[in-house]
Parts: structure tokens; C-alpha cells; sequence
């Protein structure tokens, strides 16, 4: 069995190919009914064709983009008078220009038009919004500009109703046979002995066949809603809009044309519209175009399509165009839903299915031969070959019925459907505990899961941070509280905290704004929100220093520089860069400082080494550090320039706090005795690395910790064998994550979970087995590239999430069992009477009944049992570990002998033992044997009962 379910291997549970795909499928020959066993999977045929619209939807745009990239070196400098009429019904809303106008600026990056309007600024004064405060939100004006451009929602399939299951679980062929069978019975019977007595066997069939198909269909239609209520929880979406002039997070279905959208590396841009303003902005577009090279946007190219990625830079975007009229949501319009692939569970129950299908349809075809040889033979000796009455037509319709229900019992259905049941179910139930699953397969994989390689900041971390302490003019002070942030202040030359304040407030992606109520709220990342807030509680004024300079240029922070740089022009004239990163690095990019009495001293070496040791001696505390630098630039330097890497003045270093999420270490823990390595991937300081991953309980005695640059140095030879020891790695670039992961899964056969949660992360979330981004911290890049989003950016959900992968996987190995057992034991027994006796006890509506159990109620209880503490004492199953385990074979042979045997000794010795006579002893006696059948699956203590009480039973008669 194992060594048959090898053919179906190169089926992984993410990024598997269509051929594989299809080869599988090809290979599972005895299908029942296909409509139900690929049912929740992707239909390739439908995917393909989504591609090849896809790809005719990448060239009309690329076309349209070439087209105006073109007409731009015509359109400068020249006046066009404006030919466009605006619609009553637009001008009575109070707007002065409509949906299809906007859509036909952005869709077809129409330069000249967007000049004839006036550019984004005409746009948005036609749209009766301003750039820079952005929509009012009063109630009739926002219904209004919805009447007028529509809602920012796609168009979204159609929940099938309950009687298209029905009409598809009857499409089953061995099901459809039985019908007809019924249906022949129905009318042979009331012909031969009429009304009602002739029709019990013929209804009966029919009650059985509609019992089947209703309970299926029912089970069906309520998967169908689970999955359809978590993939609208996958579209959710939340998105900084200015509004009324203050910043807030509103859902993207939410957003109407003129409002004010705040975009950072790793957005998705949720609607079409146009750049207002921003810095070094570049934007992937390649779900759109299928360009891999992204595209700078600028005010000379101010396009912005929805459904592309912010790779770089951050900006302000006017929306034009929402819902089905934006570029994506065209797109979707002409796609069909492609599905989930299979999972490897799937693939494998399919396999078994098969297997145990063509099995069945051997020994049903036996069996009808056997018990239409023993009439035929009957009617040959007494000469009646060629006369056949009514009563011999339904025996051989009887023969031919159990035949056809052996194929139905044989072909276990309820396989594939415990996989998809027990998936639903841990997928809405990890929706509950704070996870949310993205692919179908994360559910199963997680649980065989042998490494996870965790990012610190936000996951083991609260990542809520604060500045504790700094180093300011050479001298260490603590900072963890407004009375010694106001001393501090006090203490500083004033020169020293105009420069500090002024480095803090321009070099930052975050923002300090005044919300409704009139208070201040710091916008931005953690890392950003603590040094604007420790900026703050020194007396710092945001928008006062920012006026007193301009902002010509921005290099955004990224995870290959682990720096952020901005230059200012000065009011007296001039320019001044400010640098702020990863200490060790912007400290070697010095070579002055600002000493004690806040003049600029040389950096010599023994100040560098106390520098460094303070960083050292920060990190130790578990403290993230950061260092904050400025240069004057010399006269003659242009924006257009490259900012210099080095000649910087030292102003600061700062150490963040940013505390260990309560029960971490316990869950390392749990993941260590369940035989799960957590390794600790992270961009900071080696020294603060060490010190969080011992609190953490993840670096151990004979750990190792390791610095990127030092680890992408190695040989193969060398990784080899340090790999499989790294507990840590620090200072890692998103190459050196992606590298020790796809080591750890091809050269060491790991199953490998990896979180994150920025733009950085997203290669090494998608060569994971199990890719997992944080909910709250995480970019829609990195969401979009995993397989699991945990919603509360928390370490101890994703032992959660191990824990169901682990039930998932155990519960299917037990309906597997159950299952088997039941289908060797049903086809045993017919198969022997059959040959033996030359009848069949168990009658095509008992065995219906006894499918329906299996299949639908049985997997119903054994594939939607919750998780228990004790799964995670157990090794996990790994990427080599056998489905059906040796003690599952030994358990189904040995409860299906034991069950045969009961059965055989019932069908053989049934009448004497019970004392039967008459003609109702046959049956009764099949009574007894389905009764004594259905017992046996339901309880193991019946079944010992029951013998034992055989045995007595002999005993006492002998």
C-alpha cells in the first residue's frame, strides 16, 4: 500500500505542479463519483483557462502602458483644451467628473487627460476632496459619492444552493445503478405480488439511495459555507486613510474615490488612483502586467493600479476608481474561482480509495458470477435454461444489486471526505484561536512539522517598545520615565537636542498626528512609534520641526541596508543627511562624534571601542539598539545624487525595549518535548539576539548562534555541519533566511514552518513547507506568501496551530481504521457466502445503510474530534513517516479476522445455535448477522461481550 502511494509523492503541500496534479488524478481509476471526490480542489481546466485571460489581460495592459510611456515625450509643455462633458446626474451630486472618466485615466495611464483635468490635484478638487485632509465624512455626502462611483467590493461567486449538492451527490454511477435496479425490483415486484407487499424491496433501496444522498449533500452544503465564510476573512484588509484630516484604519471595502490612502513597503494598493506625494517609490506589478522589474511611480508616471505591491518607498494616493471598475477588479471578473490544490492527505486518501475500489470491483464481480452460476446451474439440471419467470428476474436483479453495492460499500468515499471534513472543521476552529488559514494543506502539514524558524520582534517579542536608555554625548542615561527623560533634556547642550530632535522627526516613517479627540497619536512601527515617542516626552514638537526644513530626498529603510537615510534642505541654504539604522553598522559609517560638551570631536579608535562596547553592553540587556547620525553635505551636492555611506557625525545611540510575550518560553517548551526545534531568525544585533533566544529557552549549551554575514560565508561542507545546530541567527538578510531554510528542507528532509512578517520575509515564507505572517505587524506581501496569517502576531498561537495540524492528522488515521476494517469485513463476508452458501447475507439496503455510517456519520464523529495536550508528547510525523503505521495494518487485520469469524460462525451456525426454524429463519438470521455487523464497528467492549458470551453460550450447551 505504502510503496502505491509513492506514485503519488511529487504531490506536495504547496506549489505543486498542474502535471502532477493531473498524473494523480489519472492514476485514481475507479472514481465514484468525481464531482464529490474533487470537490473544494482546484479545477485545472478552469485554471488554465484563467491563465490565458490572465496573460491576455498582462498584454492589453502592458500595451496601454508602452502607449503612454510613449505619448509622454509629446504631451510636455503642451495645452489641450478640454472636451469632456460632465453627466447631470454627477454635477447634482456635487462632483465634476465621472467613474468612467477616472477609470479610463488610470486604466489607461492616459497622461493627457490627467492634464486636462488639472493633474491629481484638478482630480481631486473634482472629486471634492482635498490631498491633504481628505474626505469629510458626512453621512449624505458619502452615500452620495457611493451612488456615483460605487463600493470598493468585487464580484463575488454565488453560494451554491443546498439542491445542487443533492443533484451532484446523485451523480454518483454505482448510486444511479442502484436506482435503476430499485426501480426494476419496484416494478417486477408489485407485477408479481402487488401492492405493498411487492414493493418493500424496490422502496427500500430507494429510501436507502435518498438517505445517502441527502446526508451527503447536507454535510456537503455546510462545508461549502465554512469555506466560503473564511475566504471572505482572507480578503480582509485594512488600510490608513486620511479622513476629516486626521489618520485612521478603515477596511479596504470601505474606501470611495477621493479618499486619502497611506502606502508603505509591503501595502497592497487596494484601488486604482493616483500619487500625490511620496519618496522612492516603487511598485510591483506583476499580478497585473506580469513584469518581474518594478516600476517607479512619481509625479511624472503617478499611476497606481490596485492589486500591485509597494516594494520600496512610501506615498500618499488619491483613489479614482473602486470595486469592479479598477484594473484587478476587471481581472477577477473574467477569472474562476481556481480552489485549493490537494492536500497530501487528500492525495493519499484518494490513493487508498482507489486501491480499495478496485479491490471491491474484483470481488462484486466475483460474487455476481458465484451467485448467478448457482441459479443458472439449478435452471440447467432441471432443463428451464431458456425459462425464466419473475421470481428468477429478481433473483438475478437481487445478485446483480448486492454486486453493485459491494462497489458502493468497497469504494471508501468518506476517505477524501474525512480529509475535508476534519480540515473545515480545524480551519474554523483555528479562525477561533487566532489563526487564519490561508491554504488548505497548512492545516495537515503543520502537524508533521519538524523545525520552525521564528522572527523575534512581534512573535516571541510584544513588539510594544520604548526607549530605556541612550548615549548621548558619550554618556549613558536611562530614559524610562518622564522624569528622567525631562532631566535628560535639561542635562543636553541645546545644540546637541535641536540636532537629535531634528534627526528624529525627519528621519522616520512613522507620524505623530492629532486624532479626533484632540490627542496625539504616534502612527508607524514599533521601532518608530518608541524613538518618536521618546522624541516627545524631551520636549520635541513634530510639526514645528519638521516645518523648519524640507525633505528633498528619502532612502527607506530595507532589510539588505539596515539603514534609513533622508536628506534635508537647510531654510539657510545647503543640505544635511541624516542616517539611523542598525548600530554596529551606521557607527562605522562615522568617523565624528558629539562629545560632552556637544561639540564634534574625530572618532578615534578608543572612542569607537567604548561606542561599541556600550552597544554590546545594551544588546546584552536584551535592548534593540539603533544609532542616529547626521552629515553636512558639501556645496555643489545634488538630490539627484547618491546619499555617501560614510563621513557621519555619531549623535546618539538608543537602546528599545522590547519585552518577551508572556508564555513564550513555556511553548518552546511544549515544541521541544513534542520533538519541534525552534530556531530564531532575526535583522538585529547578535548580542540582543543571544540574550532574548536564552530567555526565551531557545538557545541552549550546545546551540549555536550565528551572524548572516559570517553564515552565507560558509562552504557547503561547513553548512552541512553547522546547519542542523544554528539556534540563532542574527543580522540575517532575507537571502540568509530563505538559504537555511531550503536547507533545512532539501538537504536534511525537515518539515520547516517559518514566520514573518515584512516584504523581506516573503522568499523564505514561500520555500517553508509552512509559511506563517503575522496578522497585526505583517506587510499584505508577506501575507499573501503565506500559508497561515496568525492574527495575533503571538508565538504560542503557532503551537496552537501544531497542535490541530497534529489532530487533523490523527483523526484521519483513525476514520482510516475504522473505516478498512469495515470495508474488509463487509466484503469478506458477502465474498465467502457468496462463494459457500450461495447467498449473500448482508442485502444491498443493509450495506447502503451501513455506507451511509461510514461515510458520512462516521466521518462526521472521527474527523472532527478536538486536540488534546497529548499530541505534543509525541515525535512528529516528519516528511518520511508512513500514513498507515504497521500498528494501524496489525489493528484492522486483526479486528477484521476476529469480525469474520463472528460473522462466518453466525452465517454457518446461526440457526442451530439460536434454535431457528420455519420459513423466517433465514431471515432472522440475517436480522442478527447486520445487527451483530453494526455492533462490531460501534464498540470494541460489545464485541468482547459478545463473544464471551458465545463461548458461555457453548459452554452451556455442550
Amino acid at each position: 500500500m505504502e510503496s502505491y502511494l509513492e506514485n503519488f509523492g511529487d504531490v506536495k503541500g504547496k506549489n505543486s505542479s498542474d502535471e502532477a496534479l493531473r498524473r494523480w488524478r489519472k492514476l485514481c481509476s475507479v472514481v465514484k463519483n468525481p464531482k464529490r471526490r474533487f470537490r473544494f480542489t482546484a479545477n485545472l481546466d478552469k485554471r488554465d483557462e484563467a491563465q490565458a485571460i490572465k496573460h491576455a489581460n498582462h498584454e492589453k495592459l502592458r500595451v496601454a502602458v508602452l502607449v503612454s510611456k510613449a505619448a509622454l515625450q509629446f504631451i510636455h509643455g503642451l495645452k489641450f483644451r478640454s472636451e469632456y462633458v460632465v453627466p447631470e446626474e454627477v454635477k447634482a451630486a456635487g462632483f465634476q467628473i465621472c467613474a468612467d472618466e477616472l477609470g479610463s485615466i488610470v486604466e489607461g495611464h492616459d497622461s493627457k487627460k490627467l492634464i486636462t483635468h488639472g493633474g491629481a490635484a484638478g482630480i481631486a478638487d473634482k472629486l471634492a476632496t482635498s490631498p491633504m485632509d481628505g474626505l469629510s465624512t458626512d453621512e449624505d455626502s458619502m452615500r452620495r459619492r457611493q451612488d456615483i462611483y460605487g463600493i470598493n467590493k468585487f464580484t463575488e461567486s454565488e453560494i451554491r444552493s443546498f439542491w445542487v449538492f443533492v443533484w451532484e451527490a446523485l451523480q454518483d454511477t454505482t448510486l444511479i445503478i442502484l436506482a435503476v435496479c430499485a426501480f426494476v425490483s419496484l416494478v417486477v415486484g408489485i407485477v408479481m405480488e402487488g401492492w405493498p407487499k411487492g414493493a418493500h424491496d424496490g422502496l427500500g433501496i430507494v429510501a436507502s439511495i435518498l438517505l445517502v444522498v441527502f446526508v451527503t449533500a447536507t454535510s456537503d452544503y455546510r462545508q461549502s459555507l465554512q469555506f466560503k465564510d473564511l475566504d471572505k476573512e482572507k480578503r480582509k484588509i485594512q488600510v490608513q486613510v486620511t479622513r476629516k484630516g486626521f489618520r485612521q484604519k478603515i477596511s479596504i471595502y470601505d474606501l470611495l474615490p477621493g479618499d486619502v490612502v497611506n502606502l508603505a513597503i509591503g501595502d497592497q494598493v487596494p484601488a486604482d488612483g493616483l500619487f500625490i506625494s511620496g519618496f522612492s517609490l516603487l511598485i510591483n506589478e506583476s499580478s497585473l502586467t506580469g513584469e518581474s522589474e518594478p516600476v517607479v511611480v512619481n509625479e511624472d508616471n503617478p499611476f497606481l493600479l490596485s492589486g500591485t505591491k509597494v516594494q520600496d518607498g512610501s506615498c500618499k494616493m488619491l483613489v479614482t476608481t473602486v470595486g469592479m471598475r479598477t484594473q484587478w477588479g476587471k481581472l477577477m471578473a473574467t477569472l474562476s474561482e481556481g480552489g485549493d490544490d490537494e492536500t497530501p492527505l487528500q492525495v493519499k486518501l484518494n490513493g487508498v480509495a482507489t486501491i480499495i475500489g478496485q479491490i471491491g470491483l474484483f470481488f462484486a464481480v466475483i460474487t455476481f458470477i458465484v451467485l448467478s452460476q448457482g441459479l443458472i446451474s439449478k435452471k440447467y439440471h432441471d432443463g428451464l435454461l431458456l425459462s425464466w419467470s419473475g421470481d428468477d428476474a429478481m433473483a438475478m436483479l437481487e445478485h446483480f444489486a448486492i454486486a453493485v453495492t459491494i462497489v458502493v460499500v468497497a469504494v471508501p468515499e468518506g476517505l477524501p471526505l474525512a480529509v475535508t471534513l476534519s480540515l473545515a472543521f480545524a480551519m474554523k476552529k483555528m479562525m477561533n484561536d487566532k489563526a487564519l488559514v490561508r491554504n488548505l494543506a497548512a492545516c495537515e502539514t503543520m502537524g508533521s512539522a519538524t523545525t520552525i524558524c521564528s522572527d523575534k520582534t512581534g512573535t516571541l517579542t510584544t513588539n510594544h517598545m520604548t526607549v530605556v536608555k541612550t548615549c548621548i554625548c558619550g554618556n549613558i542615561r536611562e530614559v524610562n520615565n518622564s522624569q528622567n527623560a525631562s532631566k535628560l533634556c535639561s542635562e543636553l547642550p541645546e545644540n546637541v537636542v535641536k540636532t537629535l530632535l531634528e534627526s528624529i522627526f525627519n528621519n522616520t516613517g512613522g507620524e505623530i498626528v492629532i486624532d479626533e479627540n484632540g490627542e496625539y497619536q504616534i502612527l508607524g512601527t514599533p521601532t518608530e512609534t518608541a524613538i518618536l515617542e521618546f522624541a516627545m516626552s524631551i520636549g520635541g514638537n513634530f510639526k514645528a520641526k519638521r516645518a523648519e526644513t524640507k525633505i528633498a530626498k528619502v532612502e527607506p529603510f530595507n532589510s539588505t541596508k539596515k539603514r534609513m537615510c533622508v536628506l534635508l534642505e537647510l531654510a539657510e541654504g545647503g543640505y544635511r543627511a541624516h542616517c539611523k539604522g542598525a548600530s554596529e553598522i551606521v557607527l562605522a559609517a562615522c568617523d565624528k562624534f558629539i562629545d560632552e560638551t556637544g561639540g564634534v570631536a574625530p572618532l578615534d579608535k578608543a572612542t569607537a571601542d567604548k561606542l561599541n562596547g556600550i552597544i554590546d553592553s545594551f544588546a546584552s540587556e536584551a535592548l534593540r539598539t539603533l544609532c542616529l547620525a547626521y552629515r553636512e553635505m558639501e556645496e555643489g551636492f545634488s538630490v539627484g545624487e547618491q546619499l555617501p555611506l560614510q563621513g557621519y557625525t555619531c549623535i546618539a545611540i538608543v537602546g528599545i525595549k522590547d519585552p518577551v510575550r508572556p508564555g513564550v518560553r513555556e511553548s518552546v517548551a511544549i515544541c521541544r518535548s513534542a520533538g519541534v526545534m525552534v530556531r530564531m531568525v532575526t535583522g538585529d544585533n547578535i548580542n540582543t539576539a543571544k540574550a532574548i533566544a536564552r530567555e526565551c529557552g531557545i538557545l541552549t549549551e550546545d546551540g549555536l548562534a550565528i551572524e548572516g554575514p559570517e553564515f552565507r560565508e560558509k562552504s557547503l561542507e561547513e553548512l552541512l555541519e553547522i546547519v542542523p545546530k544554528i539556534q540563532v541567527m542574527a543580522r540575517s538578510s532575507p537571502l540568509d533566511k530563505h538559504t537555511l531554510v531550503k536547507h533545512l528542507r532539501t538537504t536534511f528532509n525537515e518539515v520547516v514552518a517559518v514566520t514573518g512578517d515584512g516584504t523581506n520575509d516573503a522568499p523564505a515564507l514561500h520555500e517553508a513547507d509552512i509559511g506563517l505572517a503575522m496578522g497585526i505587524a505583517g506587510t499584505e506581501v508577506a501575507k499573501e506568501s503565506a500559508d497561515v496569517i496568525i492574527l495575533d502576531d503571538n508565538f504560542s498561537t503557532i503551537v496552537t496551530v501544531a497542535r490541530w495540524g497534529r489532530s487533523v492528522y490523527v483523526n484521519i488515521q483513525k476514520f482510516v481504521q475504522f473505516q478498512l476494517t469495515v470495508n474488509v469485513v463487509a466484503l469478506l463476508v458477502n465474498f465467502s457466502s457468496a462463494c459457500f452458501t450461495g447467498n449473500a447475507p448482508l442485502t444491498a439496503v443493509q450495506l447502503l445503510w451501513v455506507n451511509m455510517i461510514m461515510d458520512t456519520l462516521g466521518a462526521l464523529a472521527l474527523a472532527t474530534e478536538p486536540p488534546n495536550n497529548d499530541l505534543m508528547k509525541r515525535e512528529p510525523v516528519g516528511r518520511t513517516g508512513k500514513f498507515i503505521t504497521n500498528v494501524m495494518w496489525r489493528n484492522i487485520f486483526g479486528q477484521s479476522i476476529y469480525q469474520f469469524v463472528v460473522m462466518w460462525f453466525l452465517q454457518t451456525q446461526g440457526k442451530t445455535f439460536f434454535g431457528l426454524e420455519g420459513s423466517n429463519s433465514d431471515i432472522v438470521l440475517n436480522t442478527i448477522i447486520f445487527n451483530s455487523f453494526v455492533f462490531c464497528q460501534v464498540c470494541v467492549l460489545l464485541q468482547i461481550l459478545c463473544f464471551l458470551l458465545i463461548i458461555c453460550l457453548l459452554g452451556l450447551g455442550r
